[in-house]
């Protein structure tokens, strides 16, 4: 029997206005670029798949650019001619070819499996191991930055049920500041809403341990990364009522395990870009299970493709126990699919068509995408 084979891959490069500028410790973001990356097969299926990093390379090694670049030089190259159905054997191979690039390497094995759910029939969920849910719990991101526009903002999603957890970007002023910011935050949407923060490894682990306290006090329920390194995160588990999550130390199977071997976390941010693909960060999920650490679906504030690929990914998930934050396509003003995602009562349905089971539209992302490699303000 004839495996279908890839013929050819295509890159770009897809600049996106954002609602409004979204603050983190370690940059500001004006807008989002996804690169979005087809493969074409010999049996006529095309896959799509996409690259996201936040506010370029000021979280971690690879920008959008990059992973254009890596793609069209390395990967498509080494690609062309394989068989397009051998998904893990074919990212294996890639693996050996080109080191690291976690996030080219998702994007384009997301591609691929949505190649072959169309081929199938199937959604990608099905060749995950099957999905235990229909629909995944979604959080949404308080980063304006200013705390009474933080508090209109989340008043207006609990009025439209869309969503009832809130994560507050924290970390780029004094801890003091930061902590009056989320107590006030969490005094006026009360038992409504729950509060978590974002700390994006911004504070010394002594500082961190000063503010975690009081964060508590406050009623925050869960830090995401308070400090830079594992070792930091490890000393500070279990020594305070709130939970700590691990998110940028996790690259993933490898580093997942030491520090599932240290105690390292209460909670692990699964991440597929940052984990290198959706079946590494199957396996980082299988690690935390394994460990007793319990399970968030996170985001690298991608745009549809890549949020898509996580909630099928996540509503694979045995335990699934604080929900995920897919709220990337919300954050961008312009939709680039031919039918809107279904974000309603607190959650984001998970398509069952075949393969991603969504649609580009081709004639609404031609007028964002970019021409070459440098960014150009429209």
């Amino acid at each position: 029997m004839t495996h279908p084979t890839i013929e050819r891959i295509e890159t770009r490069l897809v600049d996106l206005p954002t609602i409004r500028p979204h603050k983190l410790s370690v940059a500001t973001m004006y807008g989002q670029t996804l690169m979005l990356v087809k493969v074409y097969c010999s049996d006529g299926v095309v896959g799509i798949g996409e690259g996201t990093t936040i506010a370029g390379m000021a979280y971690g090694p690879e920008s959008p650019e990059a992973m254009k670049v890596a793609i069209d030089t390395y990967f498509a190259p080494a690609m062309v001619g394989q068989d397009a159905t051998r998904i893990q054997t074919l990212m294996a191979h890639l693996g050996k070819l080109v080191r690291v690039n976690h996030f080219s390497k998702s994007a384009l094995e997301t591609a691929l499996l949505d190649a072959h759910g169309k081929r199938l029939g199937v959604p990608v969920s099905e060749l995950l191991g099957g999905r235990r849910r229909e629909r995944v719990p979604v959080a949404w991101t308080l980063a304006s930055g200013d705390t009474a526009k933080d508090i209109a903002e989340a008043e207006q999603m609990l009025e439209v049920r869309r969503h009832k957890v809130f994560k507050l970007k924290i970390g780029a002023k004094a801890p003091d500041v930061d902590i009056r910011h989320v107590a006030e935050i969490k005094k006026a949407l009360g038992e409504r809403a729950a509060v978590r923060v974002d700390v994006n490894m911004a504070w010394s682990e002594t500082q961190a341990a000063r503010a975690i306290p009081a964060l508590a006090d406050a009623g925050c329920e869960l830090v995401e990364q308070p400090v830079a390194s594992a070792a930091a995160l490890a000393r500070l588990v279990r020594r305070f009522p709130v939970a700590l999550m691990a998110d940028e130390v996790l690259q993933g199977p490898d580093s997942a395990f030491e520090i599932a071997k240290q105690q390292g976390a209460d909670v692990f941010a699964i991440k597929i870009e940052q984990s290198g693909g959706l079946f590494a960060a199957q396996r980082v999920a299988a690690i935390a299970d394994a460990a007793g650490i319990e399970l968030y679906g996170g985001t690298m504030l991608e745009g549809a493709f890549s949020t898509i690929a996580s909630a099928h990914l996540f509503a694979s998930f045995a335990n699934l126990q604080w929900g995920t934050e897919l709220f990337g396509p919300l954050l961008i003003t312009e939709e680039i699919l031919t039918k809107p995602l279904d974000y309603s009562d607190f959650e984001l349905t998970v398509p069952a068509g075949p393969g991603l089971g969504i649609e580009l539209d081709e004639a609404r992302v031609e007028r964002f995408t970019r021409n070459g490699l440098t960014k150009v303000t429209r």
